[in-house]
């Protein structure tokens, strides 16, 4: 279980988030959602280690965070960015190796014996096995995010943090991503823009607005059109998609709204 533990955080002396606590219990897919700046990748990073709490904790496996070593939290949280550059004209499969880091000592060639399996494991779930000798530079972008899916899963942690994995990819790669993502056996947290996708593939919702949680829980909870206007300011509609029967937000623009 990952426990959010009343965290404030401050980046220049901004105040970010503010008295957040939640907790994603084992094998949960739990998005993070709300407007632009809202804290959802400050929430990730500081649930990955990345940055530090001026108040509260996060505790993953019993263990906080904050007291671990890069390496120890790496073997314990995996982490997919919104946006990867490759300077290098990496192969996929040299991609994916790279999420073996953790194992590996720096100076001197460490053994890693389990290598090998968790890479052509990674390569295999994410369907990336026969793109396995290309390089990255010739991928699409859908690929190119299953592949850095890939690279996270190789590292073997039990926690996997996306920041807005389906960013820039069209409809069909959307719903591919989070597809693949919600059969996954590790407890995954991620920031998504799109509520209808949250709401689809999630088992739970974390809405965040001004830095605060405001709602949490299952999307047809959470997603409703007044907590929706009041977060994002905007007018909104809430429906049930004919198929899935999941919540469908649809946002408009009232006369005389200021944009």
């Amino acid at each position: 279980m990952i426990a959010v533990e009343d965290i404030t955080v401050e980046r220049g002396g901004v105040r970010v988030l503010s008295e957040v606590s939640l907790t994603v219990e084992e094998g949960e897919f739990l998005a993070l959602v709300g407007p632009n700046g809202a804290g959802k990748s400050t929430l990730l990073n500081t649930v990955g280690g990345i940055l530090s709490p001026a108040a509260g904790r996060v505790v993953a496996a019993g263990r906080e965070i904050e007291t671990l070593s890069a390496r120890e939290t790496a073997r314990l949280v995996a982490s997919v960015p919104q946006e990867t550059s490759f300077g290098f004209d990496f192969t996929v499969r040299e991609v994916v190796e790279m999420g073996r880091t953790p194992y590996r000592a720096r100076l001197r060639r460490r053994p890693d014996p389990d290598g090998r399996d968790q890479i052509d494991r990674a390569l295999a779930r994410t369907e990336t096995d026969e793109l396995a000798d290309r390089s990255v530079t010739t991928l699409s972008g859908g690929e190119k995010q299953r592949v850095l899916l890939a690279r996270a899963l190789a590292q073997d942690a039990p926690y996997l943090l996306l920041d807005e994995p389906t960013a820039s990819l069209d409809i069909n790669h959307q719903v591919r991503t989070l597809g693949l993502v919600a059969d996954l056996d590790e407890t995954v947290v991620a920031a998504i823009h799109d509520l209808n996708l949250a709401a689809r593939f999630c088992d739970r919702i974390a809405l965040l607005a001004d830095g605060k949680l405001r709602a949490v829980g299952p999307p047809e909870d959470v997603l409703t059109a007044e907590r929706l206007e009041r977060a994002f300011g905007t007018s909104v509609t809430v429906g049930e998609h004919p198929v899935t029967g999941t919540p469908v937000v649809t946002a408009f623009r009232q006369q005389g709204q200021e944009i």
